[in-house]
């Protein structure tokens, strides 16, 4: 049944009345579409431009309301708001559909926003502040930018489009703020957070004035949110900001339309490598552009299991359910012969089971280590990727890089296709995650398409630098020969271990990474093996030096923050593939760290071994489907165990106690393809000694994923 208002209506009649009122507000655009000529351009395909206007806020006062610690409103403080109307400028790409008249998209853009700043200066209190009748404030540069990813539905009239635009926006946080009534009366602040989704909403109207250029003109209504943020005094007494940020935005723009043949003319050329229906040598086009999208969305429950206790990083032993959803764009342009720059915008919304906590080999490799109830997004990467030839002959092959195992879609995401040298150097600069590069598998790697927990899609011991999301800023350069390939990077550490935020000062908190892979022929079957070798050079604690602390001073359980120091730590492990026979294939990671250091950002291993097989649907003539199944043994360092059994906390786990015994588990998974561009997956996960603690388990983790690529 439905309801409209208090009326009660049947279940028909609520969707008469429903098409009744979608026909009357699409009457007026079908009268226009029976008679309007034909569009005379083409909206469709990748266009590129940027923009330019105001932002107008629609609240500009500012309070401060007293929390706890304060008896009465009557310490509420009213700083003179600083916030007016603002310039924007910024960038946008987007990519069009067209069907006769009808123009359907996505776009995707970074602006900045002028005119949200937090109060700084001298200004009056209450007279409820004796000695005190003035305050200071003092902040930080704020996030003084939006973002959004939108979907766009508009309609062609000539060379006009008018268009209808709406979706998920980021920005509009404030920086670390400082409240002060006088010497050692100080209250700060940290970032504002808001929980509540952030969006963008308008329209606007666009004309194509040349053969691939148009100018436009746009409305968008920005939420941001209620941004709250807390001034502490470390005392209990506490003042409170909230802000809702909201704008009128209204911009100008220019836009380049590439079109929608993305292949650059006369680029057609031949490849080395025959087709699978003939002799002749197949066609390589060479991209302008490449434009794929992808939305993986992961269902896991975790069914009540034995535990003699739970702690602050649990698995819940009465069971848990989470849903979690991804949504990627992954967009390419070609700069000149051999580079291009790549944009990953991303929007996220929900947790893994326990928010991402629970096992060192956490199963859900998806999940981010903050979950959120409201749709958020980011720009995952941006990245510039050049490749030089090394083939002075001119026998020229296409050899496109091997991606990590998830069909064709993964092989061209990030990727503009075209002739390459077998022999060639690759340059990658910008934001992206250390496995873009480094310890590729193609058989685990990646768990939008594959085996899903942390244990398999990388070497366990692999303490790889990281934001929360799994990117950082670094360089990576890869040299390929005819049997073998030598890679090697550096990364920013992120500002503290398993922060947020990226070191943003060069070389201050980092990671040098080394790789090189042979590739060869066994029992002539192909495989490769991987050598790797890392060291993190930053600020992070020695466990030993953390545990004496707290024994001394009484303080339990130990505190890694107290003793974050300059200290260097390394690692390393092998990575083999090797396929077994046709449509069967193996992989064994194994890996080693020093255990005597702080976890920086990835995993609470300080050991670990994995192994497992892929079958490929072909051979049950089912060649989209594929099975999984793998196993692996972790363990950690005697410093790493002390520290958890006094009731450490790590990047995943802590029980507050642990009766040590490495953590073991087991995946298998079937992924069931029902066409080219969509799989379901139904994933089961053992795990023995969660946590590295036999006090709790074994667990059970059943998920299901169903994904959706183009």
């Amino acid at each position: 049944m439905h309801f409209i208002g208090k009326i009660q209506l049947p279940r028909a009649q609520a969707r008469l009345v429903f098409l009744g009122a979608a026909n009357a507000l699409l009457a007026p655009f079908s009268a226009i579409a029976a008679d309007a000529p034909p569009p005379v351009f083409n909206w469709g395909g990748l266009y590129l431009g940027a923009s330019f206007g105001a932002g107008i806020p629609l609240h500009r006062g500012e309070r401060l309301q007293a929390g706890s610690g304060f008896t009465s409103t009557i310490y509420d403080l009213y700083p003179a708001s600083h916030t007016r109307t603002g310039v924007t400028v910024g960038a946008q790409v987007g990519y069009n559909w067209q069907r006769g008249s009808w123009v359907w998209g996505f776009e995707t853009d970074l602006s900045l926003l002028d005119g949200r700043r937090t109060p700084s200066g001298v200004f009056p209190t209450s007279l409820a502040y004796p000695g005190a009748p003035f305050f200071t404030m003092s902040a930080n540069a704020n996030a003084t930018y939006f973002a959004s990813i939108r979907a766009r539905f508009g309609f062609a009239y000539d060379r006009a489009l008018f268009y209808l635009t709406g979706g998920v926006a980021a920005g509009g946080a404030r920086g670390p703020a400082k409240l002060s009534f006088g010497p050692g009366v100080d209250f700060t602040a940290d970032w504002s957070q808001s929980s509540r989704a952030k969006y963008a909403v308008g329209g606007g109207f666009e004309y194509a004035f040349a053969a691939d250029w148009s100018a436009r003109a746009e409305y968008l209504f920005l939420s941001q949110s209620l941004n709250t943020q807390v001034f502490n005094n470390g005392s209990n007494n506490q003042y409170f900001s909230r802000i809702r940020n909201e704008n009128h935005i209204l911009r100008f723009g220019l836009n380049y339309h590439f079109g929608e043949n993305e292949f650059i003319p006369g680029q057609l050329e031949y490849g080395g490598r025959r087709s699978a229906d003939a002799g002749d040598k197949e066609e390589v086009k060479t991209e302008r552009y490449s434009v794929h999208a992808q939305s993986t969305n992961v269902v896991q429950a975790i069914p009540k299991f034995y535990a003699r206790y739970d702690g602050p990083k649990s698995f819940p032993s009465k069971g848990v359910g989470d849903v979690l959803t991804q949504n990627d764009l992954f967009l390419g342009l070609r700069l000149w012969e051999g580079g291009a720059v790549y944009v990953n915008p991303e929007i996220n919304l929900g947790y893994g089971p326990g928010n991402s906590t629970g096992s060192a080999a956490y199963p859900d490799g998806l999940a981010q280590k903050i979950g959120r109830d409201a749709p958020y997004m980011r720009f995952q990467r941006y990245f510039l990727r050049q490749i030089i030839g090394l083939d002075s002959s001119g026998d020229r092959v296409n050899d496109p890089d091997e991606g990590s195992r998830s069909e064709v879609l993964e092989s061209v995401q990030n990727q503009v296709s075209g002739k390459v040298d077998k022999d060639r150097i690759i340059i990658t600069l910008g934001k992206f995650s250390v496995g873009d590069v480094f310890d590729d598998n193609v058989y685990a790697h990646d768990p939008t398409t594959g085996f899903m927990s942390f244990a398999f899609n990388y070497m366990g011991a692999f303490d790889y630098v990281s934001d929360a999301w799994g990117y950082t800023n670094g360089l990576a350069v890869e040299w390929k020969q005819n049997w073998w390939t030598l890679r090697a990077g550096t990364f920013q550490q992120s500002t503290v271990p398993n922060g947020n935020d990226i070191e943003p000062r060069l070389f201050n908190q980092y990671m040098g990474v080394l790789e090189f892979e042979a590739r060869y022929e066994l029992l002539g079957q192909p495989g490769a093996i991987k050598f790797l070798a890392y060291g993190d050079n930053g600020r992070f604690a020695k466990f030993q030096d953390v545990i004496n602390l707290a024994l001394a001073t009484g303080n339990l359980p130990p505190d890694v923050t107290a003793l974050q120091q300059r200290h260097f730590k390394a690692g390393g492990g092998i990575n083999i593939k090797q396929q077994v026979m046709d449509n069967v294939g193996f992989f064994l990671r194994a890996s080693m760290a020093d255990g005597r250091y702080q976890t920086v950002d990835y995993i609470d291993n300080d050991r670990q071994v994995s192994a497992g097989f892929v079958f490929d649907g072909s051979l049950w003539n089912r060649r989209d489907d594929e099975i999984g199944i793998a196993g692996a043994m972790a363990g950690l360092h005697g410093d790493h165990v002390r520290y958890f059994e006094l009731g450490g906390i790590g990047t995943y786990i802590g029980d507050g106690a642990m009766s040590y015994g490495g953590e073991k588990n087991m995946e298998t998974y079937y992924k069931l393809g029902l066409s080219k561009n969509f799989d379901v997956t139904f994933d089961y996960q053992f795990f023995v000694n969660p946590g590295h603690n036999m006090a709790r388990g074994p667990v059970n983790v059943f998920s299901l994923r169903a994904r959706a690529a183009f």
